[in-house]
């Protein structure tokens, strides 16, 4: 049973206070706002959309469409409470919010306002994700690999986008699946959509070989050269000297309205290289990921979901207490769970484009990449220069390699050792220490001195 709206409008008096609002000015206009709101409600039976809709229509002549717009997030808000309370049993927009298969309740407010709200809600109402002919196959697919480790982000927005096109097209669903894919290619002309018809392909054809192994493997890629080329892609390796460049830049970078910036670049950038951290594992850290007694950090949840703690020199872990402690001073939050990298002028923790952009701004400022375009080094050849840097350390101290190799790919997070040896480019240095080795170690083995004076 509802207990709103009551009579009294001690429910609304209670939200404003929790609110904590400061300003006359401000509770003033949320009383106003939720009073004209409980005014109409009173004259209805129930909580429905005949209560939202004249609501909106109440205020047509008084109020633009965009100040209805921004006054309905008050109205939202106030509905969530209510159904928090208990006051209400349902709460109506977000009931048409979930039968439209939509996630924001702004589309259902400006089909509310509009002159045939029934008609406009059911050109918003979106497909059940997955209800096509293909969805339970497709679905089983995202969950298969998701369950191997693999997030399946992308793959799973683009099988989406498909599935939403099937059931939008319903004459499509008993044709094979080289005509709907065809429709599909057809559907939008723009080069994204053209990329992510040939991806769509590759996967789905990969999905029915998983269900029947005995189906032949989809024809090579048209575009050889472009296949070879991302491939055998040869990564920029960044010497000591480059780095201890980029570090300088990022100590200088020019920032007047957020000073804690060029230090938040800086330690971005030393843990890139040093702990050779990925830039969304540098987005993603935390505040509480940082030990600086024990002198580790904590990397959660990161590739194939793995979680792992990295110890750090003395002398970043001494780098990294000087950039907290400048966070602090800067009013940084204290949370324990509020990111580590922290961005003055929106309060919030810089994001995974954020921190690419400004590390890629910084390798452009050093000369080292074009000042346009994606050619040159990228952010990404750090973590390659960070293991063909310390394969050189070891040579030079006499370790070998070989047995640090399953350390090294612990520390990066791989799966395994083959994908570390993935990132070991050939270098000179390299090639001339391992050369090195073999001639002191690999030779007297087998015997080559004698076999060549024989």
């Amino acid at each position: 049973m509802t207990i709103w709206p009551d009579p009294g409008r001690m429910l609304m008096a209670r939200y404003l206070a929790s609110l904590g609002l400061r300003s006359p000015n401000s509770r003033a206009y949320y009383k106003q706002v939720l009073g004209s709101f409980q005014d109409i409600a009173e004259h209805h039976a129930e909580l429905g959309n005949d209560v939202l809709v004249a609501w909106l229509e109440s205020f047509s002549a008084q109020w633009a469409a965009t100040t209805r717009l921004h006054r309905t997030r008050i109205i939202d808000r106030f509905l969530d409470y209510l159904l928090e309370a208990g006051a209400i049993e349902c709460n109506p927009v977000a009931a048409l919010r979930d039968a439209c298969n939509i996630k924001q309740c702004k589309p259902v407010w400006r089909a509310l306002a509009s002159r045939d709200p029934d008609g406009a809600l059911a050109e918003l109402r979106q497909p059940t994700p997955f209800g096509s002919v293909l969805g339970e196959m497709m679905a089983g697919h995202v969950v298969l690999m998701r369950s191997r480790g693999y997030k399946y982000t992308s793959q799973h927005v683009w099988l989406l986008r498909f599935d939403r096109f099937l059931q939008l097209n319903p004459a499509l669903q008993d044709q094979p699946l080289g005509v709907m894919l065809e429709h599909w290619s057809s559907a939008k002309t723009t080069r994204n959509h053209a990329n992510e018809c040939e991806k769509l392909k590759r996967l789905l054809a990969k999905i029915l070989r998983h269900r029947d192994p005995s189906i032949p493997p989809r024809r090579p890629d048209p575009r050889p050269g472009k296949e070879v080329a991302k491939q055998w892609r040869k990564p920029h390796i960044y010497t000591p000297a480059d780095v201890r460049h980029m570090l300088d830049i990022a100590r200088s970078y020019p920032s007047p309205r957020a000073p804690l910036r060029p230090l938040s670049i800086y330690t971005m950038l030393l843990l890139a290289y040093c702990a050779g951290l990925r830039r969304s594992e540098l987005a993603r850290l935390d505040l509480s990921d940082v030990d600086l007694q024990g002198g580790t950090i904590t990397i959660r949840q990161t590739k194939f979901y793995k979680t792992r703690i990295l110890p750090l020199p003395n002398s970043v872990m001494a780098e990294l207490r000087a950039y907290i402690d400048a966070r602090r001073k800067a009013g940084g939050s204290h949370d324990p769970r509020s990111g580590l990298f922290w961005h003055e002028q929106r309060s919030a923790r810089y994001t995974k484009q954020a921190v690419a952009w400004l590390l890629v701004d910084v390798i452009r400022r050093a000369g080292l990449k074009p000042r346009q375009g994606r050619t040159g080094p990228r952010l990404h050849d750090l973590r390659h220069s960070m293991v063909v840097n310390r394969i050189l350390e070891w040579y030079q101290t006499g370790i070998n390699p070989q047995e640090r190799l399953p350390f090294l790919a612990t520390y990066l997070g791989h799966r395994d050792i083959n994908s570390t040896l993935v990132y070991i480019t050939i270098t000179q240095d390299l090639l001339h220490h391992a050369n090195e080795r073999f001639r002191a170690v690999g030779a007297p083995c087998l015997n080559l001195e004698q076999e060549v004076r024989a």
